[in-house]
């Protein structure tokens, strides 16, 4: 399956994990009964909540949001990979950046907080600005956008855990490295609460207190998954935290995971506890030759199917060039209303799923310019969310209408919606290759149409209801 940007980068960032389908799985076993060993785990179905969510919110916060700092250079794909790692656009990163001496963040860094200053010493300045952060308030924002899940990065790879975590990590080296706020159990609380799923992220590749040389290539990226007994034993003691402790109904590893790390019992754990739990595909060991560990989905990062597939897929991007918060960009580095109405409706006609990730300040706030975007794309929802929301792709993803603007097709049972990117021209649509029967306009009602040659026409009403792109409901049964 091809993929619409660069398919290097997206791969290295999931620890080269494919994007191919799988493997047929042997029969599900029944609840409860999931074993330690691969075919048992593998048969695993994907449930269908997460067919049906199709928006997540993607929530990066820790440590890197104090700083807020990164070069806005760009988009993951867009950029040379040999001046990606030292102009790093992703802020979460702010650390590694920091290790490359002649890089425009060590510069700012040292300009900004002095040569001495430590990375971990910006916990202060987070513990006491998450403290005023209002779960509640965040989770209601997410909900209000129509996400029916969310998920929360509880370790990036600095190995700061925004949970008072029980494993102690051997290489503190005095340094407190957990918020102090519980913010993994508030978290979770809040958006059950707003009705929406629960998952947490984990760096399990990854993990700057146990490495100091900084990732400088791509290539590094694989490199440095650390695979050795010590951080096995760490990162699978957290896994077991948050499955036990915080009720996780998602595994969203990142980077790889270590070749000793104990998946064979974690996973029927998991499902056995969870079983309309789901595991993404970044749990690769990232080593030549080691065979692909099971998972539910697929997770190409800033990029996105050309077609439509067989197998679940997920699209994780920012709003901006960064996940984590960058006080530096602004609206030319935000993606725009249309552009994110269309992204989603795109995906999903595709089988996909969008995580649409937030970066707060450390204080938990979200900056205004990522809530005008969600603002947007939740009022078009508000309109046009039956389109989108447990749908299936139809027998094909898209067409371009008479006057050349872009369609995308989703289903529901009976019912076909074609959704129409852009303003036509004229007062009718004209759909080549389109389903017939009665059409109606979200939002607005019935419209008069007809089919011939193949081809929907459809009057459009003087004013539409929603801007960016329009969703016809097409009766076929």
């Amino acid at each position: 399956m091809k993929i619409t940007r660069r398919t290097f980068t997206p791969l290295l960032f999931s620890a080269f994990a494919a994007c191919s389908k799988p493997e047929a799985a042997p029969e599900q076993a029944s609840e409860g009964q999931f074993e330690p060993n691969w075919p048992s785990i593998q048969s695993h179905k994907l449930p269908a909540w997460f067919d049906d969510a199709k928006l997540g919110i993607f929530v990066h916060w820790g440590l890197y949001s104090v700083p807020a700092w990164a070069t806005p250079l760009g988009e993951l794909g867009t950029i040379e990979p040999e001046v990606w790692f030292k102009n790093n656009p992703y802020a979460e990163w702010y650390l590694n950046s920091l290790r490359i001496p002649d890089s425009p963040t060590r510069k700012h860094h040292v300009e900004t907080y002095g040569a001495d200053f430590d990375y971990y010493q910006f916990a202060d300045k987070f513990n006491e600005e998450s403290a005023k952060w209002d779960p509640a308030a965040m989770a209601k924002v997410f909900s209000d956008v129509g996400a029916r899940y969310v998920v929360l990065t509880s370790k990036h790879h600095d190995g700061f855990t925004l949970w008072p975590s029980k494993v102690e990590n051997p290489h503190a080296d005095g340094r407190v490295l957990h918020s102090a706020r519980d913010i993994v159990g508030d978290m979770g609380k809040a958006v059950r609460d707003a009705g929406m799923i629960m998952g947490y992220y984990y760096s399990g590749g990854l993990d700057w207190t146990f490495t100091q040389e900084p990732v400088e290539t791509f290539e590094q990226v694989r490199g440095t998954i650390i695979h050795t007994d010590e951080f096995a034993r760490y990162a699978d003691a957290h896994w077991r935290e948050l499955m036990a402790d915080y009720d996780t109904s998602i595994l969203w590893n990142d980077i790889g995971y270590p070749r000793q790390g104990d998946l064979v019992h974690i996973f029927p754990e998991f499902y056995n506890s969870t079983p309309e739990g789901v595991i993404n595909n970044r749990f690769e060991t990232g080593i030549k030759g080691d065979p692909p560990r099971h998972h539910d989905f697929t997770t190409p990062e800033y990029a996105k199917m050309d077609e439509i597939t067989d197998y679940k897929w997920e699209t994780c991007r920012g709003l901006g060039y960064s996940f984590g918060y960058n006080a530096v960009e602004g609206e030319e580095q935000t993606i725009g209303e249309g552009e994110l109405i269309q992204l989603l409706a795109d995906i999903v006609s595709k089988n996909g799923n969008l995580l649409l990730n937030v970066g707060p300040r450390p204080d938990g706030s979200i900056p205004e310019i990522q809530l005008a975007r969600l603002q947007a794309l939740g009022d078009w929802l508000d309109v046009n969310g039956e389109a989108i929301f447990d749908t299936r792709p139809w027998q094909r993803a898209e067409a371009k209408t008479a006057d050349g603007l872009d369609v995308r097709f989703t289903r529901n049972g009976g019912d076909v919606y074609a959704i129409v990117f852009g303003d036509p021209a004229g007062k009718e649509i004209v759909i080549p290759d389109a389903p017939s029967g009665k059409v109606a306009l979200l939002g607005a009602g019935e419209l008069e149409a007809s089919s011939a040659d193949g081809a929907l026409k459809v009057k459009m009403p003087a004013a539409p209801p929603s801007k960016h792109a329009h969703a016809l409901k097409i009766t076929t049964a």
